[in-house]
């Protein structure tokens, strides 16, 4: 096997999970990463691996694309699964982890590889000159910095590509301490959890129900309140899966009540009857002293939050740990800048990984840097690896930075980026047979890498 010499640019969920693959095979690792020296406007820890919108990783369930992308990347060994499900935290059918015992079981990770070593330096450019010793034969660069990458990388990556990159605007949901809510209305349940056997106080999720006319003085208010503005010169370009909350309402008063906030699978306590609206509140850490706002993100200004989601029922007097707020995520027309390994068509030897090439979500954007690390590290022992089956969560993942669009638009891991079934069925079993079928073309490609020693 040939040993190779690899730069990583940047410690998030792709850079530790692509480092620590390449490293545990053998590669020397250089990860560079600009915290604690700068921060973007979104990222308050030093730690590698920050979550920063949400500490949901979305459903575990193999009959949703995500959960069965989970299922795939344990089977491949991801180093970002392993500490997931380590820093779990009840959050019902999905996998959510305590933020900031997962950073640092990551960065615990990169810090005990003898093979990787971490430089705290920020790289302006892809001509930086602490990339110079990782151009050639037998060396690669890995550009994994994320949707916030800085002005002066996102400028030398659009030159590059020849091309105004695209972007898109990402809204963080607020945080409230626990120990402020009114838990004479506020009730612990998850969806159908009585319906299901759970007895009551007994749940996943604290949750703030609403009347009618308590969601009408919430919603108007929604709808008033004053909101950041973008600067002159940006255009906002929303991702449909991270909606700010106010722009959701903007759609219909009816919007939240069959979206973030439907009350279907929950009785009120105090009523004894549906309510007509929730707001649902997920432990943020393991011992829930913080909570986070679900489906809640938002670019209101930091007073508006306050008294806007104060009328919530069982927010009356909350306080905030951290107010939601709104960021710039870039990335790349994957398909038109990007071969199928994901370097760059104008930079050989330079590769994208990450949110940055197009995928969205925390999951997605770890898995891109597990392909590319497992690519590399195959290429180095002179095998050729065979892209992951279409049918699979992990090959449809990667066809889609690889499908050409008028409008390419990030994406994350579902069902519609799979082939067609190709068979009749009803609704309700489509998704369990998109993923059985998944599943049984996933498994010989799974043994073909443990044959060959890459999994």
């Amino acid at each position: 096997m040939q040993k190779l010499s690899i730069a990583v640019v940047g410690g998030g969920l792709a850079g530790c999970e692509c480092a620590l693959r390449l490293a545990r095979s053998g590669h020397a690792v250089e990860l560079f990463e600009q915290k604690p020296l700068f921060h973007s406007p979104a990222h308050v820890s030093d730690h590698l691996a920050e979550l920063v919108c949400s500490n949901s990783l979305r459903s575990d369930e193999p009959t949703s694309g995500v959960g069965l992308l989970k299922a795939e990347m344990r089977a491949l060994g991801s180093q970002f699964m392993e500490a997931a499900d380590a820093c779990r935290v009840p959050a019902g059918k999905a996998l959510a982890v305590d933020r900031e015992a997962f950073a640092r079981n990551m960065s615990e990770r990169v810090d005990a590889e003898a093979n990787i070593r971490l430089v705290r330096q920020q790289v302006q450019s892809l001509d930086d000159a602490a990339l110079e010793p990782f151009k050639g034969e037998g060396r690669a660069i890995i550009v994994a910095a994320g949707p916030m990458a800085s002005e002066g990388l996102s400028a030398s990556l659009a030159g590059a590509l020849g091309e105004k990159h695209c972007y898109f605007y990402d809204a963080i949901a607020p945080i409230i301490w626990t120990h402020s809510l009114n838990m004479d209305i506020v009730f612990r349940a998850s969806r159908y959890g009585q319906e299901n056997g759970d007895a009551e106080g007994e749940g996943d999720y604290l949750n703030c129900p609403m009347s009618r006319e308590e969601y009408e003085v919430f919603y108007q208010a929604l709808l008033d309140a004053q909101k950041v503005a973008a600067h002159e010169f940006e255009q906002e370009k929303h991702f449909e899966g991270c909606m700010p909350v106010e722009a959701l309402a903007e759609r219909g008063q009816r919007t939240l009540t069959f979206g973030p906030l439907k009350p279907v699978g929950f009785v009120d306590p105090r009523t004894g009857r549906r309510p007509w609206a929730i707001l649902q509140l997920r432990a943020e850490n393991a011992n829930s002293d913080t909570c986070n706002l679900v489906g809640c993100q938002t670019k209101l200004t930091q007073g508006e939050q306050a008294r806007v989601f104060r009328l919530v029922p069982g927010l009356e007097k909350v306080e905030f740990a951290r107010f939601g707020s709104m960021h710039r995520n870039t990335y790349v027309n994957a398909p038109h800048v990007l071969d199928a390994d994901l370097s760059l068509k104008a930079r050989p030897g330079v590769y994208l990984a990450g949110q940055i090439t197009g995928v969205e979500g925390y999951v997605e954007s770890a898995a891109s840097g597990l392909w590319l690390a497992l690519l590399l590290d195959a290429r180095a022992r002179g095998l050729d690896l065979a892209q992951p089956p279409a049918e699979s969560a992990l090959g449809a993942l990667l066809g889609h930075l690889q499908t050409p669009a008028k409008r390419f638009q990030p994406s994350n891991a579902h069902f519609g980026l799979m082939p067609d079934l190709g068979e009749r069925a009803r609704k309700k079993d489509r998704k369990a047979l998109y993923s059985a079928r998944a599943q049984e073309a996933f498994a010989p490609w799974l043994h073909e890498l443990k044959t060959a020693g890459l999994a």
